[in-house]
């Protein structure tokens, strides 16, 4: 991690000269917590700034957006050109991060239901006896999905939903018996097993990037940022995170 750090230091001493140390706030979605630790770690370590995360939900963190609460940087699970268009996003500081499908997983030992066809997954959720599921991006699709396939009133009473990553984690309380998230919050957790993605006629394309706030209180640090974000080796972090290269 240090060689990263050390590289990552070098790209951006390339591109423009370093900022006097800062306080980044950063709305982040907790579904890539795991990857955001390393990365956030190796940016401070670079550059002396330090970050200052908020992870929920990206749709709670559209809502903050939307409604004018402060930050520097956002980090969400959808495109922030929408919020651009909006003024809430400075035009021009745009990074995709990677993308995720959604998949279904257990605790790990656990029976594996078959989600191989649609059929298949509709039955796997009728059967189970709790989901839990995203307050985000995955989780809009999957309520969706429950209306499209003509179960969501027989879904309601088992429903689980949770902040970004802890989606997984409930496998392992035993709040869920399965799991439906986007792919990368799986393999942030040990002890839970990723079954496989959603078939292709039910599957989405979670798409992750980052943008500044046209209110950024720390402009120059959170550009310095979203070029970190924008590096191989970054993209190196969030790939070994479980996150697909855009």
């Amino acid at each position: 991690m240090a060689a990263v750090g050390r590289l990552l230091f070098v790209i951006l001493l390339t591109q423009g000269a370093v900022a006097a140390a800062a306080d980044v706030t950063v709305l982040a979605s907790g579904a890539i917590r795991h990857a955001l630790r390393y990365v956030f770690s190796e940016f401070e370590r670079a550059t002396g700034h330090k970050v200052v995360p908020h992870y929920e939900g990206s749709l709670v963190s559209r809502r903050q957006m939307e409604a004018g609460d402060a930050f520097d940087v956002a980090i969400v699970s959808f495109d922030v050109d929408d919020l651009a268009r909006l003024g809430r996003i400075a035009p021009d500081t745009r990074v995709v991060l990677g993308h995720t499908r959604v998949g279904v997983g257990v605790r790990k030992g656990a029976p594996k239901p078959d989600i191989a066809t649609t059929e298949a997954f509709k039955r796997t959720l009728l059967a189970a006896r709790s989901v839990a599921y995203s307050r985000g991006s995955s989780g809009v699709h999957f309520l969706g999905l429950l209306d499209r396939l003509g179960i969501a009133q027989e879904m309601k009473p088992k429903l689980r939903p949770q902040l970004g990553g802890e989606t997984v984690k409930a496998l392992l309380t035993g709040e869920a018996e399965i799991a439906v998230s986007g792919t990368v919050t799986f393999a942030a957790v040990p002890g839970v097993e990723l079954i496989g993605s959603l078939p292709p006629e039910l599957q989405a394309d979670v798409l992750f990037t980052a943008g500044m706030s046209a209110k950024a209180k720390e402009p120059q640090a959170s550009r310095e940022l979203l070029r970190f974000l924008a590096t191989p080796a970054a993209a190196a972090l969030f790939k070994a995170g479980g996150l697909d290269p855009a």
